[in-house]
């Protein structure tokens, strides 16, 4: 299978979608944070020093979606019509679990989008605190689904 950023010289690229048809496609991403109890007790009782972790972590989460093709080199800027994150609470962990679900009408997909801004909200969970735990773990950042496009459906 060829790589289709790579050029005929193997050269990167951004790939060409003038050609692709528009279609409603959706990406659904999710991961996780594990952390001490003292954090998880922290976070869910509202009493950090930074502010209110989760509706902070959203907000990122939301930003970092939306900046995906400044950070990632390959990515098309996109015209997102949507953007959805929930935060569960996984007190058995203890931790949490972000998920994020992109949408967009247009000629390429949102599955970088979704895992991008996931990233982001772990992310921010963690700086937001690290004063409290710098063991916490991220982990199983992955895509859920995505809907639409020549590829078709997944479902993990």
């Amino acid at each position: 299978m060829k790589l289709t950023h790579l050029d005929e010289k193997d050269r990167p690229k951004m790939v060409d979608v003038s050609d692709k048809s528009q279609t409603t496609r959706v990406a659904v991403a999710s991961g996780l944070i594990e952390m001490s109890q003292e954090a998880y007790n922290t976070i869910v009782g509202e009493k950090t020093k930074k502010g209110p972790v989760i509706q902070t972590a959203v907000i990122a989460a939301i930003m970092g979606t939306k900046k995906t093709s400044e950070l990632i080199p390959m990515c098309h800027p996109l015209n997102l019509s949507g953007i959805n994150c929930d935060i569960e609470e996984l007190p058995e962990l203890p931790g949490f679990k972000l998920i994020v679900t992109a949408k967009l009408t247009g000629q390429t997909g949102v599955e970088m989008e979704a895992l991008t801004g996931t990233s982001v909200g772990l992310l921010t969970i963690y700086d937001m605190v690290k004063a409290i735990d710098k063991g916490m773990i991220i982990r199983n950042i992955q895509l859920e689904k995505k809907s639409g496009g020549k590829s078709g459906d997944y479902q993990r």
